[in-house]
């Protein structure tokens, strides 16, 4: 059974202005990691649409969550990201942690307590990670719904220009067919060359071309 998000977490937590974050696109082998942040200023709302962890959702689903709470004046949200050139620099973990930091700073209010989604917090933060934060508290899973239809819209803008990676599709996960296209079209600016499959590819072309 499926648990369902709330506002427990931030009820116990009684403070007055209470931050839950989220990033979505950790596993992609290219793209930013894209982080959301949401801040609830009340907690009994009459037509909130379905909300849960993002990735449990459908894209109807989530595009309905996601026009509500950018359009309710009683919740304030912020996107924060990190390039795949930065991913590359600092690895995937810091990257999120520090698009998850991004994403609150950009609010324009300073929270006096941060959830985060995951067992690490960003550096300078008050507040706790929440290990499946987002099928618990609602300010989390709201934020996961905003980072990642973020995220899959920035992917289907870049399959405009790059449309042979079908990323509108695979929105940079390493599908079959993904990793098909990059073998006949090799990398470009937007693939994290520091990922496993990526990598091994770079490699193998430079002693291809060394032989």
């Amino acid at each position: 059974m499926k648990s369902i998000p709330d506002f427990s977490i931030e009820k116990n937590i009684g403070k007055k202005i209470i931050v839950g974050a989220d990033e979505a696109g950790r596993g992609p082998l290219c793209g930013p990691v894209v982080a959301g942040a949401v801040v609830f200023k009340k907690y009994d709302f009459d037509d909130m649409p379905f909300i849960s962890d993002s990735k449990q959702m459908s894209e109807k689903q989530r595009d309905i969550a996601y026009d509500w709470i950018t359009n309710n004046p009683d919740i304030i949200w912020g996107i924060g990201q990190c390039s795949a050139a930065e991913i590359d620099d600092m690895n995937i973990l810091q990257a999120s942690l520090a698009a998850m930091k991004r994403a609150i700073c950009a609010l324009g209010i300073v929270p006096d307590y941060c959830l985060i989604d995951g067992n690490k917090m960003p550096n300078d933060l008050i507040g706790e990670p929440v290990v499946k934060g987002d099928a618990k508290s609602l300010s989390i899973s709201a934020a996961s719904v905003i980072a990642k239809v973020t995220r899959d819209r920035i992917m289907k803008d870049l399959a405009k220009k790059y449309p042979q990676y079908d990323w509108d599709k695979n929105a940079g996960y390493p599908t079959q067919q993904h990793l098909q296209a990059i073998d006949k079209y090799g990398i470009n600016e937007h693939y994290r060359k520091t990922y496993r499959p990526v990598k091994e590819r770079i490699e193998k072309n430079a002693d291809s071309k060394c032989s």
